[in-house]
């Protein structure tokens, strides 16, 4: 069971404030690059592994974290396991989604940007994650995510990047 305690210390209780709780969960390095992932499709742990570079340690205690905060569910498939996210972790997409675009804009780099758009009308979302044909801010699971067009590929070339280079529906397990 997730306590409060876990984590960066016990400080955070006496503060009363809900931001220090949150980052208890989401504020460990990795966390977010790893919920990233399980947006884009990816649910088991050899692909996380491939995919970020994590040490297997750390890995396995941000998704025991994860996990113990009601943020992922651990389910066995096969001779495995897969990690979803529950509703408290789908809750955390415009967080994820606007430090994205926040890293777009202030800390542009060489890796290409990621285009979100609109599954049901095609348009491609605002930095508020809005539909500008719709008007709507569309649930994660309404999103198709691709590479935006002009920009060299990621270097990476691991399977589950190879797999991001081609457009997908978020939420959809990769292959």
């Amino acid at each position: 069971m997730y306590s409060p305690d876990m984590g960066l210390g016990t400080g955070y209780e006496r503060q009363g404030c809900f931001l220090a709780r949150a980052l208890e969960v989401v504020g460990e390095r990795w966390t977010l690059l790893i919920l990233r992932d399980c947006f884009y499709g990816v649910r088991h742990f050899g692909d996380f592994l491939a995919h970020l570079d994590i040490s297997r340690g750390v890995l396995t205690e941000r998704l025991d974290t994860l996990v113990a905060a009601g943020v992922l569910e651990r389910r066995p498939q096969g001779r495995g396991v897969e990690y979803l996210l529950t509703d408290a972790g789908r809750a955390l997409w415009p967080t994820i989604h606007s430090l994205s675009k926040w890293g777009e804009k202030y800390l542009p780099g060489h890796h290409p940007p990621r285009v979100f758009s609109h599954a049901q009308c095609g348009s491609d979302l605002d930095e508020d994650g809005r539909c500008p044909t719709c008007g709507l801010v569309p649930d994660v699971a309404d999103l198709v995510v691709r590479l935006a067009k002009g920009r060299n590929a990621t270097p990476r070339d691991d399977p589950v990047a190879q797999v991001l280079r081609r457009p997908h529906r978020m939420l959809t397990p990769l292959p």
